[in-house]
Parts: structure tokens; sequence; C-alpha cells
């Protein structure tokens, strides 16, 4: 392969607190129930309105979602800081001897920011984030368009993310794609997609690179 595609929340980025956290905050807003971290990992989905409308357990219109959204970003911004890098980000994209991108559902011009704040910038040819004003979207659309500005063969590319929507989005376009059991889903339903899974971003990385030498399987 000579290209990765980087996620960034829950992989690249470790915020998987900070987003429970600002979750919750928004939920609050509409009377919802509390969630924690293992909930997060075992129910997330997108559409992220097709979350809420599961957690809440009732319909979520798209006013509604809006509202949500602006709660859970105000709230998500409030902690940015302090949040890191996973642990071993810098070192798995130290490794790849390819070209590598980012692309994100945060939006884009804060994600430059964040990205060039953790030391990034130099190492990525191209960073996509969110073009509009709400996310939640699948992320199908998004890479492909990301693929067509770098002129790159879907074949020749390998997305790492955290979520079942990145493997969807990946193998619908003909993408290989490995997912890291350290982000926003819970490892069992990573399984279940048949697609590699590693337990760390090294791991993901080296599968990337050669195949089962990198201890994909989490």
């Amino acid at each position: 392969m000579k290209h990765l595609v980087w996620d960034w929340n829950g992989t690249l980025l470790d915020d998987l607190k900070l987003v429970v956290d600002a979750t919750n905050v928004c939920l609050a807003t509409v009377g919802g129930p509390v969630i924690t971290a293992e909930d997060h990992r075992r129910d997330f989905r997108r559409p992220i309105l097709d979350y809420y409308a599961h957690v809440l357990a009732r319909p979520v219109d798209e006013v509604e979602f809006q509202l949500l959204d602006d709660a859970f970003h105000d709230a998500y911004r409030l902690g940015m800081a302090d949040v890191q890098l996973a642990p071993d980000a810098l070192q798995a994209i130290g490794h790849w001897s390819g070209t590598q991108s980012l692309l994100s559902m945060f939006f884009h011009d804060e994600l430059l920011i964040e990205v060039e704040r953790h030391g990034l910038g130099a190492h990525l040819v191209r960073v996509d984030g969110l073009p509009g004003t709400v996310g939640g979207h699948r992320k199908v659309a998004y890479l492909e368009r990301h693929l067509q500005a770098l002129q790159l063969d879907p074949a020749d590319v390998v997305l790492i993310g955290d979520s079942v929507d990145d493997g969807e989005a990946a193998t619908s376009l003909g993408a290989s794609c490995v997912l890291y059991a350290g982000g926003f889903t819970d490892v069992s339903l990573l399984k279940a997609t048949g697609l590699p899974v590693a337990s760390t971003l090294e791991g993901c990385e080296s599968w990337a690179q050669g195949g089962a030498q990198g201890g994909a399987g989490a």
C-alpha cells in the first residue's frame, strides 16, 4: 500500500472521555440519560442523529439534532486543550514509509489548528475536516472526495479508523481498512465487520505496512 488515511477523533486523538462528557452535556439539555464510556462504545453509530434517537429512545428531527450537535460541540471545545494524542500516535505515523493524510468529521478550520498544535502537519500531505456547520453524517462521501483530491486509487489506500462507519466507507470505495480497538467502538462490533482489528495504532500501521506481521488482532 502507498498511502494511509488516518481518522482523527478516537483514533489519533485520545478523546473518548471528552466525547462522553460532551455527549452527556448535550443529552441533559433534552432530559436524556447519562451515558458511560462503555455505553458509548456499544451504541455509537452514524449518522449521529440515529445515535441520539437510540439513546433517547425516541425520534430526533433535524432541528433538534442541530441543537444537540451545537450543545455537544460547545461542551467539547471547552475541554479540547487538555486532550492528548493516543500514546503511540507519533510512533505509528513516524514508522509509515509512504504518504499519509487525515480525514476527520470534525470541523475543518478547527481541525487544522489542532493538527498543528499536536505537531502533525509536517507528516500529512492533506488534512480534510467537515466543511459545513453541522456534522454527524456517514464518512463515505467525504472519503471519496478526499481520495479524489489526492488523485489516489482506493486500491492503494489503507484507512485507519475506530468505527464501523470507517470500515464501511473504505470497503465501499475499494480501499483497505484496519480498525483501532482503542477508540469509540467496542471491539466486538469492530471484529464483527470481518476487517482486521488492532489494539494499538502501531499495530494498525504495521498491518497496513505488511499485513499480518504487525499484531493485527486485539
